[in-house]
């Protein structure tokens, strides 16, 4: 890894999920021509902002939440579904907040997750087979070859919509939309509805009481402005490299190369080889970096992947995403975690449980159960906690909708459930009961993490 890094090296190197039919190359070259001359969507500062909220992370200091949409979608873009999914993470995060003590950063899977890794290349229905469906800004997802062409100028729309969700984002985040006090009054509304009401209501109460001592003693949104707006971050999976290189631009202040397509990007479960592109591109940009990490990756394997994105061992610049599956995770997250541990490198240790646990109903339909998702949530703590590394945080599918595609939680989701409102283009997500539901949950075991240190303390 010792050869000089352009935004381009990674061309030199095998790459994968990156589609090469595109039937008209000079078209996706004058597409990218154009991406390199729009503005950028975000800016080096406040992804160094990000990284140093990470090295906080890191450090034990704070707790990270990552949520978003499985895959955005052109058709179903609404200011409406921007701003419920930001309103889900406010949600979480002041649970998260009380529980854990310590200060929750947010960054969504918005605004540029657009791309999807395929296990398969191909699609097929009956007798008819397809190119598979790779995300909106690729093809489309109708089951027509018209559709599965890879269409150059949906990167372009995919940039467009991704400006208009920040645009969204960045006024609803400073313009009260975010105030403290109104986020937990969304929260009372669910636990009200809830069949488990009384089993959130203790935590709800310890946050009406904490809001109205702050307000006695005149912490109130009119005297400090802060309460009223939060700090959200954007990311997404950089899987097309020749999107994420058109948006990556030297920082004038530093001369630093930046992807300026999101705060943070991560690379995949299926993009991580040592020697290809993917881990190529984000060894030279300065953004935060996330890595999954799944159930066939070995400690050796994991320090030497470290090493080549994180040489200088930076606090805040990696996060590592475990995905293993509620019924392996016990057994493949130790190893790694200690590896981490007793080699000093500093990482961020979140866990997306979802991707390990999908399957498919007998009804035909993908889907998670909530069960599953939140058992993986407790073994990465419990795991943690034995291993003395901090549970940095939750990586998460989910949206402000409310959706039929997980089965389970406070709602008792069932199979016959799922085509009620199955709207996902490609996994399942969380619904925005199961993940409120499921922040009070990994609230709860926060917050016993928190009294048995004290106790050994």
């Amino acid at each position: 890894m010792t050869q000089r890094w352009t935004p381009q090296s990674w061309r030199n190197r095998p790459a994968t999920q990156i589609p090469t039919d595109y039937p008209d190359p000079a078209a996706l070259a004058r597409a990218e021509d154009r991406l390199r001359a729009m503005p950028p969507l975000v800016f080096a500062g406040e992804a160094r902002r990000l990284k140093s909220r990470l090295a906080d992370v890191a450090e034990g200091r704070a707790f990270l939440l990552q949520g978003g949409d499985c895959a955005e979608s052109f058709k179903e873009f609404h200011a409406d579904n921007v701003r419920d999914t930001f309103r889900l993470i406010l949600q979480m995060a002041v649970v998260l907040t009380f529980a854990g003590g310590k200060p929750v950063v947010k960054v969504g899977r918005i605004a540029g997750q657009f791309a999807k890794p395929r296990s398969s290349q191909v699609e097929t229905q009956g007798d008819v087979t397809l190119p598979a469906y790779r995300g909106d800004i690729v093809n489309g997802m109708g089951f027509t070859a018209e559709e599965r062409v890879p269409d150059p100028e949906r990167l372009l729309r995919a940039y467009s919509q991704s400006a208009a969700t920040l645009n969204l984002l960045r006024a609803l985040a400073g313009g009260g939309f975010a105030d403290l006090y109104n986020v937990h009054r969304w929260t009372l509304g669910f636990i009200a509805d809830s069949p488990q009401s009384a089993r959130y209501r203790e935590l709800a109460d310890k946050i009406s009481e904490t809001l109205a001592f702050m307000a006695a003693i005149g912490v109130t949104p009119e005297t400090h402005p802060d309460i009223r707006q939060v700090e959200l971050f954007t990311s997404h999976e950089a899987l097309l490299l020749n999107y994420e290189e058109a948006l990556t631009r030297v920082d004038t202040t530093t001369g630093d190369w930046y992807d300026t397509s999101a705060h943070m990007v991560w690379i995949g479960e299926r993009t991580r080889q040592p020697d290809g592109a993917h881990l190529e591109f984000v060894r030279g940009i300065k953004n935060p970096i996330g890595m999954k990490c799944g159930p066939t990756m070995e400690p050796v394997e994991l320090l030497r992947l470290i090493d080549q994105i994180n040489p200088n061992n930076e606090p805040g610049r990696l996060t590592l995403i475990g995905r293993f599956g509620a019924d392996k995770i016990a057994d493949r997250l130790p190893r790694l975690m200690a590896a981490t541990k007793r080699e000093g490198r500093s990482v961020v240790w979140s866990t997306d449980p979802m991707h390990g646990n999908t399957l498919k109903a007998a009804n035909g339909y993908k889907t998670r159960p909530f069960d599953r998702v939140l058992s993986e949530v407790k073994t990465f703590v419990e795991v943690a906690g034995g291993e003395g590394v901090h549970p940095g945080g939750v990586h998460l599918e989910m949206t402000g909708q409310d959706v039929t595609e997980c089965l389970g939680g406070a709602q008792a989701l069932t199979e016959d459930d799922l085509s009620s409102r199955y709207h996902t283009h490609c996994d399942p997500r969380l619904n925005a009961d199961q993940a409120l539901e499921l922040a009070f949950l990994v609230a709860e075991k926060l917050r016993a993490g928190r009294g048995e240190r004290s106790a050994a303390a």
